[in-house]
């Protein structure tokens, strides 16, 4: 009998899933063990938490395992699994209420974005001060886009928005990281 070779292309994750729906619902753990770590990765930019994040990396999976039928093959199984990440890790911040920096009362600055990319150590840590002090829907869009290098595409389906309006709030973002940065700048200054 020959051995049949699965490497990690779409193909292959649709013949899995085909083999789970066909009743070898073992073939859901390769699924789990590739992706897991991303998973919990993902969550773990939402949640402060790593127990949390764990837990809804998992909750994530059961979701996408209970309606693997669903899966219409649109994107990648991860990404499909992220977006269920994604709301459910948005499901749990709504629980825990977390406190968050209001940006509006902060002064509204001009600049232009190009003073974020300035090597300045001091501006760095400041910048990842302020980005910590980002909503938790606003930090996921910033390292998706920024860190994993991930399409809007892709980033539009996980957060289920349209990749211009996701252009858009990123711009936004940055102007607003650019007035949390001068704040904390004058409030050096000013000690």
């Amino acid at each position: 009998m020959s051995k049949i070779v699965i490497d990690h292309n779409s193909d292959n994750e649709r013949l899995r899933i085909g083999w789970i729906l066909d009743g070898k619902r073992e073939e859901f753990a390769w699924f789990v063990n590739r992706y897991s770590q991303q998973v919990i990765d993902f969550t773990s930019r939402m949640l402060s938490n790593a127990e949390d994040a764990k837990e809804v990396a998992q909750d994530a999976f059961v979701k996408a395992f209970r309606s693997l039928d669903t899966f219409g093959f649109q994107s990648s199984f991860c990404t499909w699994v992220c977006r269920i990440a994604y709301r459910e890790s948005l499901n749990r911040l709504k629980r825990q209420q977390p406190h968050l920096v209001d940006i509006d009362n902060l002064p509204a600055i001009e600049d232009d974005d190009d003073e974020l990319s300035t090597g300045r150590e001091e501006r760095i840590v400041l910048m990842e001060e302020a980005i910590d002090d980002l909503p938790p829907d606003e930090r996921m869009l910033l390292h998706l886009y920024y860190y994993e290098n991930r399409p809007l595409r892709d980033i539009a389906y996980i957060m289920d928005a349209e990749p211009n309006a996701l252009a858009q709030r990123l711009h936004r973002i940055r102007k607003k990281l650019l007035r949390m940065i001068k704040q904390k700048e004058n409030e050096q200054t000013e000690r």
